[in-house]
């Protein structure tokens, strides 16, 4: 098939004439409050863990044109996915015309969403004196739609992966869909969980469509749209300015999936940067097939990938609106890896899009390596819990992403923390995960000798230990088991990820990639998260900074000996 070119909407909503600049910035700060008030009302409303506390979603409000005014700090790599969730979601409904005031509408068909079907949009219209003026959008987890499992690696289509609603209201002119309702929590294994996250979503987007009305009515619209198109003037410039100093060519980096979930085998990909002036192009049209496994990244999510790559080096730390994304372009070809088509499985989407972001940043590393870090542990790794409370008989769940080590870049060591395709999200309080869940947690520290040397070192993996109080079921999903993340300009690379079952008889079942794990009580699981690469001669690196990490526990004695032989650490 030919090649499809993205790229983010240009059109216009008002005059061009200019506001004023302080305005501006008033309506910029002012639609950023209305996105995080949005985001408030939904983690001090929602039930589940996953919600309150990972915060694994994204809320984000738009213009008519579906145009992203503001976005809340929450899941980065839902940045650039939930246009597609409105268009799509009112696209289910017939169109803009069968929109009335109170409706809101839930969507989940992963080719629409570029997620697995569990990350649902719960999309509301904004009505100002009758009249549609934008949207107010959640994405968020929900730990169970009636998938063959609550969290899958080996499904073969989509159908397997959980119910879909094709842009269904949920609440219609202000009142509840009872049949859409009912049918929501028939077809989930936790419907308490799922009623209490829906209706906070509710809440959530409610918030946001009064949030964006109160700033369009204070303006006034014509005065508001002028400010607005002022704003993503401001954010292309801003990227458009950053790339302009990186110099033009046609770089490519890749990566390496450890398998497709089904089959054995890795699956590498390659991805192209073409830097020209002052515009970036990422082309993924020479991605593998679509697999027979659920690694495949629908379009909504690649595109976002390369959106949450570019943000993160070009958005010189600013809130991202439409305009940030003006200068950016990607290509895909249909019925590959990267754009998978229909009924292809793509439960674990997020996984190759995780790596195509460290991608980008190899790639890129070729034209000018001092503005992008090494690579860092290259993966969320997830893990999902769930089962039956011996107790009381009721049904459980829970899960999280894991902080992996960060890679070093020029000047800096790398930190500690979840990849940055996640990083506005968490993992929950060893307190929540034990007063919640059938667990006890027996280790949580980072790993010695797990950062790769450097003149500046990568960050630390993280060691975890789960003993199973009562008998639970896990899916593990966990990358770059492997290979170990890259290093660059002569430093070393990380540890690789993995996870293994621990059984009472003293044996150990590697599992990193794995549904519906058995692990009966008093089994252990661990989780050993990567470390980031390193940066640099590891001979160049600053003496006391090794003797201050060896004191610190980053690095063992024979770790400093083995790769900085330059530094005297005393007698053997």
């Amino acid at each position: 098939m030919e090649t499809v070119l993205h790229k983010a909407g240009l059109s216009r909503t008002a005059p061009s004439d200019p506001v004023d600049p302080i305005t501006t910035e008033v309506v910029r700060h002012a639609l950023n409050s209305a996105a995080n008030q949005m985001k408030r009302a939904l983690v001090r409303t929602a039930f589940s863990p996953v919600i309150y506390e990972v915060l694994d979603f994204a809320v984000a409000l738009y213009d008519r044109d579906v145009r992203l005014l503001a976005q809340a700090p929450s899941l980065p790599m839902f940045m650039g996915t939930l246009n597609f969730c409105v268009t799509e979601a009112v696209k289910g409904i017939g169109g803009e015309e069968n929109l009335n005031e109170g409706d809101i509408i839930i969507y989940n068909w992963p080719y629409g969403t570029g997620s697995h079907p569990q990350d649902l949009a719960v999309v509301m219209p904004a009505f100002h004196e009758g009249e549609l003026v934008g949207y107010a959008a959640i994405k968020g987890h929900w730990l169970d739609i009636g998938g063959k499992d609550p969290y899958c690696t080996d499904t073969v289509d989509v159908f397997q992966e959980g119910t879909i609603y094709p842009g269904v209201k949920i609440v219609e002119a202000g009142r509840m869909v009872d049949p859409i309702y009912r049918i929501i929590l028939a077809n989930s294994r936790v419907p308490k969980m799922i009623a209490g996250d829906l209706n906070a979503e509710i809440v959530g987007v409610r918030t946001g469509v009064r949030a964006l009305l109160e700033v369009v009515a204070r303006h006034g619209k014509d005065e508001f749209g002028r400010a607005v198109e002022q704003m993503f003037d401001h954010g292309e410039r801003v990227v458009r300015d950053y790339f302009s100093r990186v110099p033009n060519g046609t770089y490519t980096g890749g990566g390496i999936m450890d398998d497709n979930g089904v089959e054995v085998g890795e699956v590498p990909f390659e991805i192209t940067v073409v830097v020209e002036d002052d515009s970036v192009r990422l082309d993924y049209s020479a991605a593998p097939p679509q697999q027979a496994g659920p690694i495949n990244t629908p379009v909504p999510s690649t595109i976002s990938t390369s959106r949450v790559a570019i943000s993160m080096l070009a958005g010189m730390g600013e809130a991202p609106n439409e305009g940030h994304f003006r200068a950016i372009e990607v290509v895909t070809r249909p019925g590959t890896m990267f754009h998978p088509l229909p009924p292809a499985p793509c439960f674990l989407y997020g996984w190759p899009a995780v790596q195509a972001i460290e991608a980008v940043y190899q790639a890129l590393s070729k034209a000018s390596p001092e503005i992008v870090p090494a690579m860092s542990g290259g993966c969320i790794c997830s893990l999902v819990h769930w089962g039956t409370r011996e107790a009381t008989g009721e049904p459980w769940a829970d899960g999280a992403p894991h902080p992996v080590g960060q890679g070093a870049w020029k000047g800096h060591d790398g930190g500690t923390m979840l990849h940055i395709a996640e990083s506005a999200t968490r993992f929950s309080p060893v307190e929540v995960w034990e007063s919640r869940n059938p667990w006890l947690l027996e280790k949580m520290e980072l790993a010695a000798d797990s950062c790769g040397p450097g003149e500046w070192r990568g960050g630390s993996g993280i060691d975890f230990a789960f003993r199973m109080l009562e008998d639970t079921y896990v899916t593990t999903s966990v990358e770059r088991t492997r290979n170990g993340p890259w290093g660059l300009l002569g430093g070393i690379g990380g540890r690789a990820n993995d996870a293994v079952i621990h059984r009472a008889d003293g044996s150990e079942e590697h599992k990193p990639k794995a549904t519906r794990i058995s692990v009966p009580k008093g089994d252990l699981l661990s989780l050993r998260t990567g470390g980031g690469g390193g940066y640099g001669d590891p001979a160049s690196r600053d003496p006391q900074a090794v003797r201050d990490d060896l004191a610190d526990g980053y690095i063992t004695e024979d770790h400093a000996r083995r790769h900085y032989g330059h530094v005297d650490l005393g007698p053997d």
